[in-house]
C-alpha cells in the first residue's frame, strides 16, 4: 500500500488580484511595501524605478543542467572519516603499536599517540558492499545513492580558516558563500522564499559563523537566510516582537509604503547602488515571507510516519547538557525536515549545519578528548536524518534534481590524542555526493592504508574540484561564474577546480 504524500499544498493561494488586495490591506506584515514590490517588478510603478531595480534571478544554467538545487551537510569541528566512511583495516590489525608515518608530522596539539583502530565496527551495506561504521549504519539503506571521495585535502589545520574553506573556496574572510555564488548564479526558484537558507545547529553558530554564507562582495540579496528550526521564532525580525505590540496593521502598512517610496525615489538617482537595492530587496522578500515561511515551517502537517523516519518529535522535551543521541536525532532530523519543505517550496540552496563552536562540553565534532562520546550522538542524529532526507526526496522524484553533498572542515588522525580522541588531519579527510547528475554505489579516490593522506599524492581531491562539480551539475561552467571585485575577476573556485568525473552518472 502506497503511503500518502505529506506534501501540503494550500487550497487558499490568493489570486493575484485578491493578493494585491489583500497586502495592501493586510496587517501583521509588510503589505505595503510587498505590494510595492510586486507592482513594480509588473512595471506599475513607473518605467525608470523599474529599470533601476531589475528583477532577481535573471541568471540562467549557461547549459543543460542535471539538478536545480543543493543541499550542503557541514559537520562543524572535523568528523573523523576514519571512524565512519573510510574503513581501515590496518589501523585494526596494528591498534596500539607506536605510530610510525614514515615521514615527519607536525600535530595540531598532542595527537601522535598510537595508532588507533575506528571507535565502531564496519559492516557491507547495499549492492555496492560499501563498508560503514556502526554508528552510520543507517545510511546504508541510501548508500547505493552516494558517491564517496576519500581522498579529499585541505590546507589549514586550524577550525575557522578549514570552515571559510569549505564554505566559501578561500581561507580568509570576505568571500561568498557557495550558496550565495548559486543564487547569484541562477537566481531565484521562489519570490516568497529566500533562494539560500542557512539551518545552524540549535546550539549555535560553527566556527565565524555568518561570515561562512555571506554574500561578501556580490550584491546582498544572495546572502544566506538564517531560520532557527525549532525555535518559537525561527526567524528573527520577520513579525513585530512584543515590544511592538502598539503597531497597528493600518500604520504598520503606511510606514512601509512611505518608506518604499522613499527609498525607490533615493534609488532614481543612484543607478545600481548595491546598498539600497540589497535593502529594498531584503524588505520586499521579507513581506512575502510573513505569508510563506510560517506554512513551510509548520512540521505539524507531516504525518506520523514522517516524522519517525527522520526522528523528529511532536514537542520535544528540554535536552540535557550532555550530547544526547535522541537529541540530535530530533534536532539533525528537523533541520532536514524543513529541509525538505523548503525545496519543494522553491528554495535553491539549504546550508544545514551540525556542531557549534561553544567550546566545553564538548557539543561538535572537534573530537580531541573523546571521539566515542562526542561523534557516537552526533554521527547517529546525522545518519538517520540524512537517510531519511535522501529516501523523502526520491519518494517524492526530487532527489533527481537535487544534488546533496556531505561535507566537514578537515578529518582526523589515525593516531590516538590522550588515549581516546583524535587530532586535526588536514591531509586527509572524506566528502560524500549524492543526487541529481550523482553515480550512486561507487568510491572516487583512495586514502592510504592509515587514512593519513591519499594514497596517490599527485592527485588529490580538493573543494574547488567538488564546488565545480556542483555548478556543473547546476548547469553552470565554474569559469565562467565570476563578479568583478577590487579589480579583480573572482569566482568561487578561485583559479582551481576540475570535475570530478568519477562521480557522474
Amino acid at each position: 500500500m502506497t503511503e500518502p504524500s505529506p506534501f501540503h499544498r494550500s487550497s487558499l493561494a490568493p489570486s493575484p488580484r485578491s493578493r494585491r488586495e489583500f497586502l495592501w490591506q493586510s496587517g501583521g506584515g509588510l503589505g505595503g511595501i510587498a505590494l510595492a514590490g510586486m507592482l513594480g517588478l509588473d512595471g506599475l510603478l513607473g518605467t525608470t524605478a523599474n529599470a533601476a531595480t531589475p528583477r532577481p534571478g535573471s541568471g540562467s544554467p549557461q547549459f543543460r543542467p542535471r539538478a536545480k538545487r543543493v543541499i550542503q551537510l557541514f559537520m562543524a569541528g572535523a568528523a573523523s572519516h576514519i571512524d565512519l566512511f573510510d574503513h581501515k583495516p590496518e589501523l585494526i590489525k596494528r591498534h596500539g603499536q607506536n605510530s610510525d608515518f614514515g615521514e615527519p608530522v607536525e600535530a595540531f596539539q598532542d595527537g601522535l599517540g598510537p595508532w588507533m583502530k575506528p571507535f565502531w565496527p564496519f559492516r557491507p551495506h547495499g549492492q555496492c558492499g560499501k563498508m560503514l561504521g556502526e554508528s552510520v549504519a543507517e545510511l546504508g539503506r541510501v548508500v547505493d545513492d552516494i558517491a564517496f571521495i576519500h581522498n579529499m585535502v585541505g590546507k589549514t589545520g586550524i577550525h575557522s580558516q578549514a570552515t571559510y574553506l569549505q564554505s566559501t573556496g578561500f581561507q580568509l574572510p570576505g568571500f561568498p558563500g557557495m550558496g550565495a555564488w548559486v543564487s547569484y548564479g541562477l537566481g531565484s526558484l521562489n519570490e516568497n522564499l529566500p533562494t539560500f537558507v542557512v539551518l545552524p545547529d540549535h546550539r549555535g553558530f560553527a566556527s565565524n559563523g555568518p561570515k561562512n554564507w555571506d554574500s561578501a562582495f556580490l550584491p546582498g540579496q544572495h546572502a544566506g537566510t538564517i531560520i532557527q528550526s525549532g525555535r518559537e521564532n525561527p526567524i528573527n525580525d520577520l513579525f513585530p516582537g512584543r515590544p511592538g505590540a502598539y503597531i497597528t496593521s493600518d500604520s504598520e502598512a503606511a510606514a512601509h509604503e512611505a518608506m518604499t517610496l522613499a527609498n525607490r525615489l533615493h534609488l532614481m538617482g543612484r543607478d545600481g547602488d548595491p546598498r539600497l537595492e540589497a535593502r529594498i530587496r531584503s524588505y520586499e522578500l521579507a513581506a512575502r515571507m510573513q505569508l510563506a515561511a510560517p506554512e513551510a515551517l509548520d512540521l505539524s502537517r507531516e504525518p506520523e510516519y514522517i516524522l519517525n523516519a527522520y526522528g523528529v518529535r511532536r514537542n520535544p522535551p528540554t535536552w540535557p547538557k550532555e550530547i544526547n543521541a535522541e537529541e540530535e536525532m530530533d534536532a539533525f532530523g528537523r533541520r532536514c525536515l524543513v529541509a525538505r519543505r523548503l525545496l519543494e517550496r522553491g528554495v535553491r540552496f539549504v546550508q544545514i549545519w551540525s556542531g557549534n563552536d561553544n567550546g566545553h562540553p564538548r557539543r561538535n565534532w572537534d573530537s580531541h578528548e573523546d571521539l566515542q562520546r562526542d561523534h557516537g550522538p552526533l554521527s547517529m542524529g546525522l545518519a538517520r536524518g540524512a537517510a531519511a532526507l535522501i529516501e523523502d526526496l526520491r519518494q517524492r522524484g526530487l532527489l533527481e534534481d537535487t544534488v546533496i553533498l556531505w561535507t566537514t572542515e578537515f578529518g582526523r588522525m589515525p593516531s590516538s590524542q590522550g588515549g581516546k580522541g583524535r587530532d586535526h588531519n588536514p591531509h586527509c579527510f572524506t566528502n560524500w555526493l549524492c543526487g541529481g547528475g550523482i553515480r550512486g554505489g561507487v568510491t572516487v579516490g583512495e586514502s592510504d592504508p592509515w587514512g593519513y593522506k591519499p594514497l596517490d599524492r599527485q592527485s588529490p581531491t580538493t573543494v574547488h574540484d567538488v564546488h565545480a562539480t556542483i555548478l556543473h551539475l547546476l548547469g553552470i561552467d565554474h569559469t565562467r561564474l565570476t563578479f568583478r571585485s577590487n579589480g579583480v575577476d573572482r569566482r568561487l573556485t578561485d583559479v582551481h577546480g576540475e570535475l570530478i568525473r568519477g562521480v557522474l552518472a
